[in-house]
């Protein structure tokens, strides 16, 4: 009994070894119109990344100035010489 588990378990090992390292066929090429379908949807979410990172940007810049002092981020007057 004890062999026939044991043989039972070393064809699994080998069949799952040989399942993991199995090769894949490769992907078909991709055609204009779905190349161009992928460089719209990189577009678009380059843009919404773009546009949330400069709402991101504005409201740590908002904060800074509610909480450092507002004013005291404005320009001070170069002193005449």
């Amino acid at each position: 009994m004890k062999k026939t588990i044991a043989a039972l378990l070393g064809g699994l090992l080998i069949g799952v070894f040989a399942a993991t390292h199995a090769k894949l066929p490769p992907s078909p090429a991709k055609t204009d119109a779905e190349k161009s379908a992928d460089a719209e949807k990189a577009a678009a979410a380059k843009a919404k990344d773009a546009a949330e990172l400069g709402k991101a940007q504005d409201k740590a810049v908002a904060n800074y100035k509610k909480n450092k002092g507002g004013a005291s981020m404005a320009p001070s007057k170069p002193a005449k010489k």
